[in-house]
């Protein structure tokens, strides 16, 4: 069985090349259902289980290492989902055209438990930086939601600085109504979503927290 690394430096050359995106009427039986995106899906459990549960939203994963792309490609094939598409891609710079390629903007858009690049050096590599939070401000309408979680706390509260510091981005106390601009506000104890990530699992029952946040688009 082929080795997965467990961590991929998005800025290695081999990652330059931002992906061509499909025509979407291909990959999703009903391509004007609303979309949520998931950034870093790795093998992809959590979108299958969305896309099984809420069958009226279509689920793209986007995620850098190949082989995890193909483990839930088959899983998709496995369970006849015609709602699911995963893309082998770095979504630092395939995020943008995949947006512009879409004939309408995704209405949720989820980063859950991304790469931690602990050391000061590489943290250039994590997934939230300001060009992507940019692309989804540019794309996304208002009132669609970005959801942000991770079980280390300090890569939590960089992701909400990044998003903070866009100025089309409120942070939020519930995914139903927006809350002033400015806001702070705890994490949030609880996962609107349908469907929890296996990582959120393992965390959960270890008894050990999990940093979470909302942001709205303004």
């Amino acid at each position: 069985m082929t080795r997965v690394r467990q961590h991929v430096n998005p800025l290695n050359n081999r990652y330059s090349t931002p992906v061509t995106p499909p025509h979407w009427g291909d990959v999703f039986a009903h391509p004007e259902q609303p979309l949520h995106i998931d950034i870093g899906s790795a093998k992809g459990y959590f979108i299958c289980d969305m896309a099984q549960l809420c069958p009226d939203w279509n689920f793209l994963g986007l995620e850098i290492r190949a082989p995890l792309v193909e483990q839930c490609l088959r899983q998709r094939h496995e369970l006849g989902l015609s709602n699911l598409h995963a893309l082998f891609c770095n979504a630092n710079n395939s995020l943008r055209p995949l947006l512009a390629s879409l004939s309408q903007p995704p209405q949720r858009v989820s980063i859950q438990f991304p790469d931690p690049w602990f050391k000061t050096r590489h943290q250039k590599r994590r997934v939230v930086q300001p060009q992507l939070v940019a692309d989804l401000a540019e794309y996304m309408l208002a009132g669609s939601w970005v959801w942000l979680q991770s079980d280390v706390e300090t890569v939590a509260e960089d992701m909400v600085e990044v998003f903070t510091a866009n100025p089309q981005f409120n942070r939020s106390l519930n995914p139903s109504h927006p809350t002033p601009p400015g806001t702070t506000g705890p994490w949030l104890a609880d996962n609107p979503l349908a469907a929890p990530t296996d990582r959120e699992r393992v965390t959960l029952a270890q008894g050990k927290p999990v940093y979470r946040a909302l942001f709205i688009k303004a």
